[in-house]
């Protein structure tokens, strides 16, 4: 018997509804089967190398995924999300305790979150996910691009060229996320007429764009509505260390 079938397994949707992966791959169906936390887990997150290579994340995922032809660098990052809340849930539970922050007063308050609370974004009808590319015409300008989601593997790529560029002493997270993202201008996928397309990019298409990738994109929703300081009021779920190494 594998070694990974010997603990209690569970299996997850993704927001995605595996609608961006080819039809030949396991995460098609939409769902993913993670075995539970173990002590083995938890040295991965206390991993002082993993943690300063930034990937600690990813090796916890890769060894909760039942599935061992699928790597977390294959999940795209609303699906990467939605799995990251469902081993926290299956490993401590629903309850997740952190300090969030009144919008309107400034006031900070130790809440306790409910991550079983977490709805999936609610994929818009007129969109088709079956060819993993979309389309989009520019408001400004009229272009007519084509782009794509992109999976962890792909991430990866992108923090890599916008951490060299920073060490060159330039800022171009816009630019170097465009130029993964995009596959196409007025039909022609070359890479150079793309970057040369998005370096000229005028401000409100690029604003358009970075609009219409986070409408089309699955993912679970990290905010809900607590009490801090007597208000009701709606906070950004924050990711602090204990997300995933509560509090004894």
């Amino acid at each position: 018997m594998p070694e990974d079938t010997k603990f209690p397994t569970e299996v997850v949707d993704l927001p995605s509804q595996g609608q961006v992966y080819p039809e030949d791959s396991p995460l098609s169906s939409g769902k993913i089967e993670l075995k539970y936390m173990t002590a083995k887990e938890e040295d991965i997150l206390t991993s002082q190398n993993l943690i300063q290579k930034g990937i600690v994340i990813e090796q916890l995922i890769n060894s909760l995924i039942v599935d061992k032809t699928v790597k977390s660098q294959d999940l795209i990052l609303g699906d990467k999300n939605a799995v990251m809340v469902a081993a926290r849930v299956l490993a401590y539970g629903a309850d997740y305790q952190a300090e969030a922050t009144n919008p309107d007063s400034g006031e900070k308050e130790l809440v306790t979150f409910d991550l079983t609370s977490c709805k999936f974004k609610e994929l818009p009808d007129d969109v088709d996910y079956s060819s993993g590319e979309f389309s989009f015409q520019l408001p400004t300008s009229e272009t007519n691009i084509t782009f794509r989601l992109v999976t962890g593997k792909e991430e990866n790529l992108i923090d890599k060229d916008i951490a060299a560029m920073k060490k060159m002493g330039t800022s171009a997270e816009v630019t170097t996320r465009f130029r993964h993202v995009i596959t196409s201008v007025e039909g022609n996928n070359e890479p150079a007429q793309i970057t040369s397309f998005v370096n000229n990019m005028l401000s409100k298409d690029s604003l358009e764009l970075r609009r219409e990738i986070a409408r089309v994109s699955p993912d679970i929703e990290m905010t809900q509505e607590v009490e801090i300081g007597g208000d009701t009021v709606e906070v950004e779920i924050p990711l602090t260390v204990e997300f995933f190494w509560p509090t004894v």
